[in-house]
Parts: structure tokens; sequence; C-alpha cells
């Protein structure tokens, strides 16, 4: 299988990468340099679906103005704080503004943690898949890995959150847990979904 991924993030290619080798899922991914595309998307949808699919439609316009006919994938992907009423949400890249660092957007988190108290701590980490197929048909896929806001961070480094995200089961924060003890992400989770899908539909 050989498919374009939206992102032209190394460490998410290389996460996938890594997560299709463990499980002896042979696939050619290709980010969004390898097929120099270089335009800026607007997310101005109001949901993980709607911003993924916006992506996907994008790239796919761009795909066929190139002539370039393989199977695109994209994600959103986000973390969602019950207490916050859902935020950051399709926020999270840009909760304490375009481009903030990781410590700026967690003190904002940790900093509105702190207004609603220390008993509603659960949140959840989704990502959102879309793929367009080189015929057309498009296909939407969910993962999500339940858990709580820490209190302070861990490790810093990776998914932006990470370092205050504790998964469901643990003590520690998904920076401080090693790939085989966290098993599979949020991000796994709708792979796995998708690859089911794109097999139905060889």
């Amino acid at each position: 299988m050989k498919f374009i991924y939206g992102t032209g993030n190394k460490e998410k290619v290389k996460q996938v990468q890594d997560f299709f080798k463990a499980k002896n899922i042979e696939a050619e991914i290709i980010s969004l340099k390898d097929i120099d595309f270089n335009e800026e998307i607007e997310e101005t949808g109001k949901t993980f679906e709607e911003n993924s699919m916006i992506k996907a439609k994008a790239i796919k316009k761009y795909c066929n103005q190139k002539g370039i006919n393989e199977i695109i994938i994209t994600d959103d992907t986000g973390l969602c704080v019950d207490s916050l009423n859902g935020e950051p949400g399709v926020y999270s890249a840009r909760y304490a503004g375009d481009h903030a660092p990781q410590e700026v957007a967690l003190k904002k988190l940790l900093d509105n943690m702190a207004k609603v108290g220390d008993t509603k701590r659960t949140a959840t980490f989704v990502c959102v898949l879309t793929a367009i197929l080189p015929n057309g048909k498009e296909i939407v896929v969910r993962g999500e890995t339940k858990g709580k806001i820490a209190e302070k961070p861990g490790t810093m480094g990776k998914l932006t959150y990470g370092p205050v995200f504790i998964p469901e089961g643990f003590q520690r924060v998904m920076n401080d847990l090693k790939n085989e003890e966290l098993g599979v992400t949020h991000r796994e989770k709708a792979f796995l979904k998708l690859l089911e899908e794109l097999k139905n539909n060889e």
C-alpha cells in the first residue's frame, strides 16, 4: 500500500511508520514535502471530522492538478478536556496562539484547569483520519484515548499535550511511558480502523 500522509511533520510520519513496522504492515508513506505541497490550509471546521476533510480535499485538489493519483490520508488530532467544555479541542494546535511553544500551550491549559479545581480532570485525546481514494471515495474514522490531566508536566517533547496527559490505567503522563507500555494510541486506533476500511474497498 502506498499513500500520501497529509503532514510535513517528520515525527508524525515516523510514528506511523514505526507503528506499521511493529504490526508487520507493508506501506510506503509519502509526506507533503515529498510532493512539494507548501500551501497553507485554513482549518475552518468546528469538528475534527470537518477539519480533517478540509485538509484532505485541499490535498486532493493539488494532486489532481499535478497528476498524482495515490490514496490521501489526513488527520486532525486534539485534546478535549471535559471541565473546559471540550477545550482546546479543534484548536489544540493553536490554543495559545499560532506556533506557540509547547511550554506556553501547557501553561495556558494548566492555568485554565486551576480555575475549575482538581476534581474534574478527565480528558480525551482524539484523532480523526480522512482518506480519499483514487476513485474519489471518502472514508472517515475516529480513534480515542481516555485519560486525565496531570497537575504538572512530565517529559517535554513529542505530542504537545503528552507531558500532561495521563492515559487511563496509568499513573504517569503519556510522554513518560514507553511505546510497549502505552499500547495502541488514539492515532493508531484510527489507523487500524482505516486499514480495515481500505481492505474492504480493495
